[in-house]
């Protein structure tokens, strides 16, 4: 008895499941004024948030890598605030992973108007600066030697 019903056939439901997460299918779009756009804290925020993330691992800093560039005006996906905040939420086929849920809103708006800074789509005043390890400085064999500066004890010459 036990062999004939380990050999019944297997029903299966092809019907829609509901996602196990509870977290909706698609993203609700959201309004296109970001409000970071031109606030030079949020984009700063934005910047340590792409590197955070590791966007910079496909993209590269400043937004020339392996993945579509980010630094020219043609963008595959669109340039405005809300088809970014739609590529990073929902993802992008072949490569960019969807990060809504993962990420607040806040923070994709962040990122939204650094990446957007990268191709010059903001206001020059709010732009952040180039990061500190960019900067060239001399190196430490081409300096002078310099010596130090020590004090004489008290009372001698």
């Amino acid at each position: 008895m036990l062999a004939l019903v380990a050999c019944e056939r297997e029903h299966r439901r092809f019907s829609e499941v509901a996602p196990a997460s509870g977290r909706p299918t698609h993203v609700t779009p959201q309004p296109s004024r970001n409000p970071a756009e031109g606030n030079a804290w949020a984009i700063a925020q934005g910047k340590q948030l792409y590197e955070a993330y590791n966007c910079n691992g496909c993209h590269a800093n400043g937004g020339g890598g392996m993945g579509p560039a980010l630094m020219d005006a043609t963008w595959l996906y669109g340039s405005e605030p809300q088809d970014v905040y739609t590529s990073i939420v929902e993802g992008r086929p072949n490569g960019m992973p969807a990060f809504g849920g993962r990420i607040p809103d806040v923070q994709v708006w962040q990122l939204v108007a650094y990446v957007r800074s990268m191709s010059g789509q903001t206001r020059f005043d709010v732009r952040p600066a180039r990061s500190d390890h960019m900067r060239v400085k001399e190196s430490e064999q081409a300096r002078r030697p310099e010596r130090p500066v020590t004090a004489a004890p008290s009372g001698r010459p």
